[in-house]
């Protein structure tokens, strides 16, 4: 938010530093948000109490309806949360088969030799999966453990293929981090350093992962909340680009304040990711290009200018 008598470059550890791009996305108004030159990427504003709700029912439908018609379905999954328990609930309530359901978690953190979070670290994206979603479901519905694919150090290399082997996914859920990483492709990460054309084929591998996604997740409730940028580990395994472009279909949502409150490093990122170039710079800017269905809360919708009564 620059003026006529003081302007600046963007620091340089910030990925993506276009002044005049961020500018006309940080202009960008609520009422503006869901226009789109691609007729395939939707955006829609979702009341934030709602957006939740949607997440659950979409998922739970898309179980229920392959169940019923007897096809596999294959799912790309986001960080988990407890909130899966629900999605549980639902299959148990209604008794859905989940037998030729296989998911495949996006990602899992490593450590600085890229060495996996094995599945018994309880801070572990895997091991909340298990716990919030298969556990939950009733053994005779819940899927075979086999199906529920998540990263260790022995399927790294094959887990693209592992997708691949599967016909794909038939729907990728996803959600932009504070870099507009997508999953934890990393717009500043060595590991994903390449031109567009070339990022686009790569396809799973460990990543370094950028200071401002440490900071963004040592807000999270499982790491404290509490802003302890040591607990949060410096690399990550991760789909690559490749997975989320093959996939059949895409859900995106933007929707994380701080504390469920009006503050968020979202708002600008939700823009950039959305009305931005389509660059790996800012990854889940792909997803404009791609048949897309893209949930943006409102209060992420609001417009960006001063609010002088939050103060600092």
């Amino acid at each position: 938010m620059s003026s006529k008598t003081f302007r600046w470059e963007p620091a340089a550890c910030i990925p993506f530093r276009d002044p005049e791009v961020i500018e006309r996305c940080r202009r960008i108004r609520r009422s503006e948000l869901t226009r789109h030159w691609n007729p395939q990427f939707r955006i829609q504003i979702v009341p934030a109490a709602e957006l939740e709700r949607s997440w659950i029912h979409d998922m739970f439908q898309r179980i229920r309806e392959a169940s019923e018609a007897g096809r596999q379905l294959v799912m790309i999954m986001p960080n988990p949360w407890p909130s899966y328990r629900k999605v549980a609930a639902l299959i148990n309530k209604h008794r859905v088969d989940c037998r030729r359901l296989h998911t495949f978690n996006m990602d899992e953190y490593a450590d600085e030799h890229g060495n996996i979070a094995p599945e018994t670290w309880p801070f572990g994206f895997g091991h909340a999966f298990k716990k919030y979603f298969w556990s939950a479901i009733s053994p005779k519905l819940r899927p075979p453990e086999k199906q529920v694919h998540i990263f260790t150090n022995r399927n790294l290399k094959d887990y693209g293929k592992m997708l691949a082997d599967l016909g794909g996914a038939d729907i990728c859920y996803s959600g932009p981090g504070w870099t507009g990483h997508l999953a934890f492709i990393e717009p500043d990460a060595p590991e994903f350093d390449a031109p567009l054309e070339e990022w686009k084929t790569f396809g799973p591998r460990i990543c370094t992962l950028s200071p401002f996604t440490i900071a963004q997740n040592s807000l999270h409730g499982w790491f404290g909340a509490s802003g302890d940028l040591s607990a949060v580990p410096p690399k990550a395994a991760t789909i690559g680009p490749a997975e989320v472009i093959a996939a059949k279909h895409r859900v995106d949502m933007h929707a994380i304040t701080i504390g469920g409150g009006f503050h968020s490093w979202q708002r600008l990122t939700t823009r950039l990711c959305l009305h931005g170039p389509v660059t790996p710079k800012i990854p889940a800017s792909i997803l404009q290009t791609l048949p897309t269905d893209v949930w943006v809360s409102d209060l992420i919708a609001a417009d960006i200018k001063p609010r002088w009564e939050l103060g600092y």
